[in-house]
């Protein structure tokens, strides 16, 4: 049973005994040397009675679902299925990548956004490097059953040429990855068993786990320094429940933490893990700890300057309610620190109080990247003192979300990364 208005391209691995077939108005059979069909009306005495099998509807699907990707270091990792964990940003193609649709499968996919860079794409067994090349690939019947939509694919050839990492480059279109997260959610993020959730940049819930945030010279390799992580720690049978998501992102920073003052580059380290209950990120908060402790010993022999550490803690599942009278008090605090503000402003508009010139005094102090305590400032800008290093608190961290791993699929990341398209695998069953 194919639904008339459906528009698709199908493989066909194998022979099929058929009773009846339905087919759509607009789209096609690409069969393999074996396959092909074969159709009586009376039913198979050995088969029994037959049943009514319908095609899936692969008009649902999105190139920003993350859902429908998974990444690989290597091509080993793939052949093994060891896939990589990432943020929301990072588990769809990035704009380095070489993405891979399987061949001898049947995809159709909803290209959703303005323009999506890519370093190159592979179809049906043929890698396109140039732009020129795919979009004539498009334009053929084939292609534009395979992908459609207003959006276009951006092939540059283009290899990342820093070896401290390069930033993915789905910032933009966080908004669009986020939708298509919160649809698979129900449109809503699930609820954080810890007190205290995380946000990693580039992701769209919270998370109950630990982030390491590092600052880095130009001689930090980030293949070396995964590769460090994975072989020291990740392959010990203690960590074996433990998902790392490493990469460099864009780290907003503000004065006060209240105006916004650009980003800086740094390099995240996401940590969750697999375990239950009360001891839910407990193994996750001990690699964090850990890898502080390696950075405090070895941080400069890999260009790190340092290091720091921001922890899910608690469990809120007996959290006590904040007093009335607690709240009125903070009310009450807020109201006479402005009132006091705005009394030292009106003093010195009259003359009474002398202030020296606002932005003269805050910018000098803040551009002073020299100056102790100015680096002290920055330090303390990104943590939070609830979730210092030093705490030595258990949380209760559940799993970022339930059922990836389920999904199969191919892109190739330019630091080695390996995307494969989950939609579209060879054990998928066709209907």
């Amino acid at each position: 049973m194919f639904g008339n208005d459906n528009k698709l391209s199908v493989y066909v691995q194998s022979s099929h005994s058929l009773k009846d077939m339905y087919l759509p108005w607009d789209g096609e059979f690409i069969l393999s040397p074996s396959a092909g069909f074969s159709a009586s009306p009376d039913d198979d005495a050995e088969c029994g009675k037959g049943s009514s099998a319908t095609f899936r509807n692969m008009d649902q699907y999105t190139w920003l679902s993350p859902s429908l990707w998974l990444s690989f270091l290597s091509i080993d990792d793939l052949e093994r299925g060891k896939s990589l964990f990432h943020v929301d940003a990072e588990s769809v193609p990035c704009q380095y990548d070489d993405i891979i649709f399987p061949p001898e499968t049947s995809f159709r996919v909803n290209i959703n956004t303005d323009s999506i860079q890519l370093r190159s794409i592979s179809v049906m067994g043929r890698r396109f490097n140039r732009e020129e090349d795919f979009s004539l690939y498009r334009q053929s019947n084939t292609g534009k059953l395979q992908f459609y939509g207003p959006g276009q694919l951006q092939i540059t050839n283009t290899k990342c040429g820093d070896k401290t990492g390069c930033e993915c480059g789905n910032e933009r279109v966080l908004r669009e990855i986020c939708s298509s997260v919160l649809r698979h959610l129900e449109n809503k993020c699930p609820d954080n068993a810890c007190m205290n959730p995380l946000k990693p940049i580039g992701h769209c819930c919270n998370i109950c786990g630990a982030i390491v945030s590092l600052e880095y010279t130009s001689e930090f390799d980030l293949e070396s320094y995964r590769n460090r992580l994975t072989h020291t720690f990740l392959s010990l049978a203690k960590y074996s429940g433990v998902k790392m998501a490493i990469s460099k992102v864009q780290r907003p920073e503000s004065i006060f933490r209240i105006i916004p003052r650009g980003s800086i580059p740094e390099i995240q380290i996401v940590l969750i893990d697999n375990k239950n209950g009360s001891q839910t990120g407990s193994v996750a908060q001990e690699m964090a700890y850990d890898i502080m402790s390696d950075i405090q010993n070895h941080g400069k022999s890999f260009g790190i300057i340092r290091g720091n550490v921001i922890l899910a803690t608690a469990t809120n599942t007996h959290r006590a309610p904040i007093p009335v009278g607690t709240i009125l008090g903070t009310v009450i605090g807020i109201l006479l620190c402005v009132s006091l503000i705005g009394a030292i402003i009106f003093l010195n508009r009259i003359g009474v109080l002398r202030l020296p010139p606002f932005g003269a005094f805050l910018f000098k102090r803040m551009e002073d990247e020299s100056g102790e305590e100015i680096s002290n400032m920055a330090n303390k800008s990104f943590e939070n003192p609830m979730f210092d290093g030093t705490t030595q608190s258990a949380p209760d961290a559940p799993a970022l979300y339930t059922g990836e791993e389920a999904l199969k699929g191919i892109v190739i990341r330019q630091a080695g990364v390996q995307f494969t398209n989950p939609l579209y695998d060879n054990s998928l069953s066709d209907v």
